[in-house]
């Protein structure tokens, strides 16, 4: 048998080229994560927040409806913490050993206010829904 042969039947074998393995869309693994109270609200989760006002560009936020907040930038690493409802129109998320209590200022299929309780501050961040598709800009030399 000749090295290619072999090489053939080895991937044959292994199920390479085949198409049994189909990638998986959100919409086919989106009941294996059932939402309750603590992370239903509607319009908040599963959609890609960027923030609209500051300095820096790609600041984004992503509320799972499995209770993950993801948290990004185009600056710094990404950031997993849980997160949850504390109300209607409240939510908390914990950053290293930090709770983080936010109020849901105003919340539409294209825009997100949230007013951020930091210690005796509040800070408001506003934010968009994503463009599609959007890269970082390169950072800046020198």
């Amino acid at each position: 048998m000749t090295s290619k042969a072999a090489l053939f039947a080895l991937l044959a074998l292994w199920g390479v080229g085949t198409a049994t393995c189909l990638p998986a869309f959100a919409e086919d693994t989106a009941t294996e994560f059932p939402t309750d109270a603590k992370t239903s609200k509607s319009g908040l989760v599963d959609r890609v927040w960027t923030k609209a006002d500051g300095d820096l560009p790609g600041v984004m936020k992503i509320f799972l409806s499995d209770g993950t907040l993801v948290q990004d930038s185009c600056w710094e690493t990404h950031r997993l913490s849980p997160w949850e409802l504390t109300s209607d129109t409240a939510l908390k998320w914990n950053e290293d050993g930090t709770e983080i209590n936010a109020d849901i200022v105003s919340l539409t299929d294209a825009e997100l206010v949230l007013s951020l309780k930091l210690g005796s501050d509040a800070v408001e961040e506003k934010y968009v829904t994503a463009t599609v598709p959007y890269v970082c800009p390169d950072v800046p030399k020198g």
